[in-house]
């Protein structure tokens, strides 16, 4: 459905996006990641027109972005990091003024607004102005605005920076009804947690490159990592830690052990660790285990091993409301 290929974007000396291929597929949530200023709003808006590309190609359902801006901006919809809906006018008519846009006719147009208002929760606002909205309100209407004329594919920059989590809770369940729907999903963010969470496949992007991309197991997998159990005893750390991590360390060989002040006692492994043993282990010593789960590495580890860049930079960005 998406299809970009060596994609640059220069700015005089300044390389904002450098060579970058991907592609999306039909009904596909695609997730583009990475901190400010990495190149992720320079390539959407040169994947939606609004910036042409120094070289590469883009289409867009099989249509060329550079050549046929129009035709192919008829399929998308597209949602800004900021809202591009006017003040003055209510939601009602503002969702009406950008139906228009698209040559729908009045009837259609405005049995889409109110169908949409009821969707997003905003019937009750639907008469208030637009600078009376909360920001969760602002950004739910920009997006009803984006599926007005019920597009294949939605471009989300950046949807639930900066609003509150009731309206984050929304979206997300928004964008994952337009997947069912079939609707193909070009999403920003550096929420990692939001892209684990929505996302089929996610692409790193760190210093205008794509550093790593695939689904959010294979990226998983990519990253070489130990093997780790917690198990949460009856006991406390002082009986855990006296003989007991020596004694578990000689019987399974290559594990270290670490006991933690919750009554927990983690094993890492470079090999995985068979758990009836351990297990049997506790038993024999009259240690009863009421939790025993694998630890996994979230996105975030991933995504810090594969780029270099410190979770608490993403964190950073997020306190900052996310402006690039």
């Amino acid at each position: 459905m998406v299809k970009v290929t060596s994609l640059t974007k220069k700015y005089g000396d300044f390389t904002a996006v450098n060579d970058i291929s991907f592609e999306i597929r039909k009904g596909e949530i695609f997730g583009f990641l990475g901190p400010n200023g990495a190149g992720k709003t320079s390539t959407i808006n040169m994947m939606i027109g609004l910036s042409r590309p120094t070289a590469g190609e883009i289409t867009v359902g099989g249509i060329d972005v550079k050549e046929q801006i129009k035709r192919a901006r008829a399929i998308m919809g597209i949602v800004p990091d900021e809202s591009n809906l006017y003040n003055e006018m209510d939601g009602f008519e503002n969702l009406c003024f950008c139906a228009a846009l698209y040559g729908m006719r009045k009837q259609e147009r405005e049995a889409k607004a109110r169908l949409l208002l009821e969707r997003f929760g905003l019937k009750g606002a639907g008469k208030r102005p637009f600078k009376a909205y909360s920001k969760g309100m602002r950004r739910k209407l920009t997006i009803a605005a984006a599926l007005i004329h019920s597009p294949q594919v939605l471009f989300l920059d950046e949807p639930t920076t900066g609003i509150d989590v009731e309206s984050s809770r929304q979206i997300r369940e928004m964008i994952m009804g337009l997947k069912r729907q079939g609707v193909t999903i070009f999403l920003t963010t550096h929420y990692i947690e939001e892209a684990e969470r929505l996302c089929d496949r996610v692409a790193f992007i760190a210093d205008g490159q794509i550093v790593a991309s695939g689904t959010v197991p294979e990226l998983m997998e990519s990253v070489a990592h130990d093997h780790t159990i917690r198990f949460v005893t009856d006991r406390n750390a002082e009986d855990l830690a006296s003989e007991l991590v020596a004694e578990l360390q000689a019987g399974f060989a290559g594990s270290k052990v670490e006991v933690r002040v919750d009554h927990s006692l983690v094993m890492v492994s470079e090999r995985r660790i068979p758990l009836l043993p351990v297990m049997e282990f506790f038993h024999d010593r009259g240690i009863n285990v009421y939790e025993a789960r694998e630890l996994r590495p979230s996105l975030e580890d991933v995504f810090v091993e594969l780029t270099g860049i410190e979770s608490s930079v993403l964190k950073k960005d997020k306190e900052r409301g996310g402006r690039r």
